[in-house]
This record gives structure tokens, C-alpha cells and sequence, in this order.
């Protein structure tokens, strides 16, 4: 149903596993408030082009991007300083060998200048994890973790989340071995929502969200 508030109009979800359509996002790419956290609507979600992303304390905010910040795989750039850094082969990458720890070490870095990493969140994704939609990439330094990375994936089509890094280039080095997988598995892009600036130093750049919503439809029925 719809709501008022501060003069807008904003759909507030129920237990009903529905979204408004992408056209009743506001400017800022708000698309509904409430609803929960569960397997079926995060997938519901997803497979929309949609995402949550709030604050503790703060209902469910769900998003619908005006422009979606996407990672092409061919088109992915690593400097000269990280290639040679890469050559001297400092880590040991693993995948889905520990999605609880990284997605805490994501929630714990990101607390310094807050984070929407909830504890409700965690348990969702983590839940996700289990059942297969979610994923990680663990880089370890000996037996210590010190980077990873983790999102949501199903067809062909990859959400990063979240990353962190304890040790130099770590979290870049996640992201190359993933890149380098989701290749491999026949995937064109890796979806990751809002521009950072490193990101766009590798290669990604903002799309409309029609481009967006395009891509999604033939990832995920690949």
C-alpha cells in the first residue's frame, strides 16, 4: 500500500511478496519501505533489480537505482602496480570456504563510519549463504583472513555486497579471482550498485537503469 510521508507517496510493503513497479521510485531511487528480510523476497528482490539498504533503527529501505553502477568483465582494468604485486603472489584465494566470517569482517570495518550491515541483515545473508544464492571470496595471508568479498548470484548474474581488507591490495585481489571466475562461468558483468572510486579506476562505470534491468533479464535466464 501506499503511504504518505513528508508530502511524497511510498509504498509500504506487507506480508505480500510484491514491489511496486520500478516507476514509483523517487529521484533518489527509493522504491518501498518494510516487508522483511526472508529468502523468498530478497530473491523476489533481486531478480528485480532491487535491493535493501538501510540503518539500524530505520525500517527497510528498498532501492531501485536511477543509474546502476556495473563492473563489465571485459572490460575490467588492472594497473601496473597490482599486476606486479600479483606476480609475487602474496595470498591464497578461496571461495565459499567462510561467507559468516567475511560478511563480519565487512560489518566490522564498514561500523567505523557506519554501516548497513545489520545484524538482521547478516543473519539474512547468511541464510542466503546457506540455501545458495549468496557467495564469498576469502583472502588469507597463512591462516589469517585478511580480505574477501561477498554477494548474491544466481543464473548469471552477480550482486557484489560488501568487501573488506585488513592487508595491502587485499580486497582487490578477492575481486580479480572473482572476475576471473564469473568469466570462466560464462558471465558478462558483475552488478555493483553505487559508484566507488576504486571501482571506477578497474573499469566500472554507471548505466541507466532501463540498460540495467536489460542485462539482469538475460543474466539471470541464462
Amino acid at each position: 500500500m501506499f503511504i504518505k510521508r513528508g508530502g511524497l507517496a511510498i509504498f509500504w510493503l506487507d506480508e505480500s511478496l510484491v514491489f511496486p513497479s520500478h516507476e514509483f521510485a523517487n529521484e533518489d531511487g527509493i522504491l518501498a519501505l518494510g516487508g522483511d528480510l526472508s529468502v523468498e523476497r530478497l530473491l523476489l528482490a533481486y531478480s528485480h533489480g532491487i535491493f535493501p539498504w538501510y540503518n539500524e533503527g530505520e525500517p527497510i529501505i528498498w532501492w531501485s537505482l536511477p543509474v546502476r553502477f556495473v563492473l563489465y568483465l571485459n572490460e575490467f582494468k588492472i594497473d601496473r602496480t597490482l599486476k606486479k604485486f600479483l606476480k609475487k603472489n602474496p595470498y591464497r584465494v578461496t571461495f565459499d570456504q567462510d561467507f559468516s566470517r567475511v560478511i563480519q569482517n565487512c560489518k566490522e570495518i564498514r561500523s567505523e563510519t557506519g554501516t548497513w550491515i545489520t545484524e538482521d541483515m547478516k543473519k539474512a545473508y547468511v541464510k542466503l549463504y546457506q540455501e545458495g544464492y549468496a557467495h564469498s571470496v576469502e583472502v588469507w595471508q597463512d591462516q589469517e583472513l585478511v580480505g574477501g568479498l561477498y554477494g548474491v548470484s544466481f543464473g548469471k548474474y552477480f550482486c557484489g555486497e560488501s568487501m573488506f581488507t585488513r592487508k595491502n591490495n587485499a580486497s582487490k585481489i578477492a575481486l580479480i579471482f572473482l572476475s576471473q571466475r564469473l568469466q570462466e562461468l560464462g558471465f558478462q558483468f558483475i552488478d555493483c550498485q553505487v559508484e566507488t572510486p576504486h571501482l571506477v579506476r578497474m573499469g566500472a562505470k554507471n548505466i541507466p537503469r532501463e540498460d540495467f534491468l536489460a542485462l539482469l533479464k538475460a543474466a539471470i535466464s541464462s
